[in-house]
């Protein structure tokens, strides 16, 4: 059966440090705290950043979630802007950002979005093989 974490956080950027370190904690009791532990935070923190600042529903919440089962670990991150899907964009040299899901796409094994009944979703899936996972969670 697969493992399973999911929260919510208000949507503002202070509470962007909240969800790395549910997840960051999270991935720790299930003992993943290598490399994969690492690129799971990084994207968290980008997914995360980008609902909050992209989202254009006020007072509404970010939801987190994390999925491990045998074979990859799911980060998705929602939220109820649902008609405005994340595109990459080249970002020049001077810009302070638009490099996000570039990053994304660079560490994840696979990532990509979808428009729920009343939210949207971008998650990352990343590939356990070769990664130490410990089988008794």
């Amino acid at each position: 059966m697969p493992a399973s974490e999911s929260f919510r956080i208000p949507k503002h950027r202070r509470h962007v440090p909240t969800a790395r370190q549910r997840l960051r904690k999270t991935l720790a009791d299930w003992g993943i705290t290598d490399e994969l532990a690492d690129a799971v935070t990084l994207l968290a923190n980008e997914l995360v950043t980008n609902a909050v600042t992209h989202c254009r529903v006020s007072h509404s919440q970010i939801k987190v979630e994390l999925t491990l089962d045998d074979t990859e670990l799911v980060l998705e991150v929602s939220d109820p802007d649902r008609d405005r899907l994340p595109r990459p964009h080249d970002s020049t040299p001077e810009e302070e950002g638009g490099r996000g899901l570039a990053l994304v796409a660079a560490l994840a094994d696979g990532w990509g979005c979808r428009q729920e009944p009343y939210a949207k979703c971008v998650w990352a899936r990343f590939g356990l093989e070769g990664a130490h996972v410990p089988a008794a969670l």
